[in-house]
């Protein structure tokens, strides 16, 4: 068997990824089933030794963690491989390059991977550029705005599927009350429940359903799919192809080409396609967003709040929403929307555009969510799920509120407020 291969994920702090990475490292980004980190993992056989986040997600990060974070291996001649966290796919060229050589996406020229001795690791995370011979990779192979995630979805759920429906049992018995449509592509966990009245559909693609996961009657699986654990498909739900709902979700209605990052709510009603969903999201009943311009053509989105219009390169794109976001019932959404972290919005207006993190939306107006009552709602939403907010949490949410509102709400020693520079109080 052949020796793991040393890896360290490095987070170069480049492009505009919230809200994505608001409240995580970017290699904890879900582009499919897995993480960017599990997949790499998982496709190069990788030993990771470390990882390398800019500064203020240091603490969140280490929580996260139990590798070292910003900490340059030992001096040695051990080769370790370098990957970029923003490369949410395997590229066959990352496992074949040489001591010294590096590969770069062509149009950025920003690095992808490179591979060094321990000794060069330690040089290059000082400071100190090692020599190096760069390959210029074509096409688009890191994530580098908020939409992204669509761009890379289908070939990560494809490799994410394969990966896990493999160690897992594949169904060869029709369930109970259950009917399977292309049986060989469909893999239960022996701990999931699938109740009678459900439908999994694999003609176009695997389903894989995994431990203490509950599909309930009436509901319908068309692959490619993926229900991860602890998550609960609700009665009547259609759940279209290229979905993965990661851990401890709740989904109903129409989903379709979507991906959950866990711990949310779609309970009810209502239409969301093409869309990626942050933890501790709640979309009220009838929320409805649209991912298809009438007039069938290239969607345009503003990457962040009072930014410039860009191409997406995308015809089928909906809502990105960041964490902690909730919809009042009846919500429509329009094509391309991105909702910062934080936002609740409760107009009979549609939403539509970049929305501001931590802004609160009425037909009175939009106001900042108020820090005290933001962090208690927040709470009490993961104390649901049995989960205790972290001091490392509660202090990224703090200084996220803090940037958007230039004001300074908590202070704790050693506390970093270069962020509020140029901010009016």
């Amino acid at each position: 068997m052949a020796d793991q291969t040393k890896a360290i994920l490095f987070d170069d702090g480049k492009g505009v990824l919230s809200p994505l990475n608001d409240l995580r490292p970017t290699f904890a980004i879900r582009t499919g089933a897995m993480t960017i980190s599990e997949r790499l993992t998982q496709a190069f056989d990788l030993e990771p030794i470390g990882v390398v986040v800019p500064q203020p997600m240091v603490e969140l990060t280490s929580e996260l963690t139990t590798l070292p974070v910003n900490t340059p291996p030992e001096e040695g001649d051990d080769e370790v491989l370098l990957i970029n966290a923003r490369c949410p796919l395997p590229l066959r060229a990352i496992g074949e390059i040489q001591v010294g050589q590096a590969i770069v996406e062509e149009d950025t020229q920003d690095m992808i991977a490179v591979r060094l001795t321990q000794s060069g690791v330690r040089d290059l995370l000082s400071g100190n550029q090692p020599e190096l011979m760069p390959i210029a990779i074509e096409g688009k192979h890191l994530i580098s705005r908020p939409w992204d995630w669509r761009h890379f979805r289908d070939a990560s759920l494809e490799f994410d599927l394969q990966v896990i429906g493999q160690n897992m049992i594949k169904v060869e018995a029709e369930p109970i009350g259950v009917t399977l449509i292309g049986t060989e592509g469909i893999a239960i966990s022996r701990e999931a429940i699938v109740m009678p009245g459900v439908i999994l559909n694999a003609t176009a693609g695997p389903i894989v359903i995994e431990e203490n996961a509950t599909i309930r009657p009436g509901a319908i699986i068309t692959g490619p799919a993926y229900i991860g654990p602890g998550t609960t498909v609700l009665e009547q739900a259609n759940i279209k192809p290229n979905t993965a709902i990661g851990p401890v979700c709740k989904v109903a209605g129409e989903v379709g080409g979507s991906v959950f990052q866990g711990y949310a709510n779609k309970g009810h009603a209502g239409h969301l396609g093409d869309s990626w969903v942050g933890e501790w999201a709640n979309l009220g009943a009838d929320t409805t967003n649209s991912n298809l311009l009438n007039t069938y053509g290239e969607v345009a989105a503003r990457p962040a709040p009072g930014g410039s219009m860009e191409k997406t390169g995308e015809i089928f794109l909906g809502v990105t929403m960041g964490d902690h976001t909730k919809t009042a019932i009846g919500t429509r959404i329009m094509t391309g929307a991105i909702v910062g972290t934080g936002t609740m919005f409760a107009a009979s207006t549609a939403l539509a555009g970049t929305t501001e993190p931590f802004s609160w939306h009425t037909d009175a107006g939009v106001k900042h969510y108020r820090l005290g009552k933001f962090v208690e709602v927040s709470m009490t939403a993961m104390g649901r799920r049995g989960i205790k907010q972290s001091q490392a949490y509660s202090r990224r949410l703090t200084i996220l509120h803090e940037t958007v509102t230039g004001q300074e709400a908590f202070s704790w020693p050693g506390k970093d407020v270069s962020h509020l520079a140029g901010k009016s109080e």
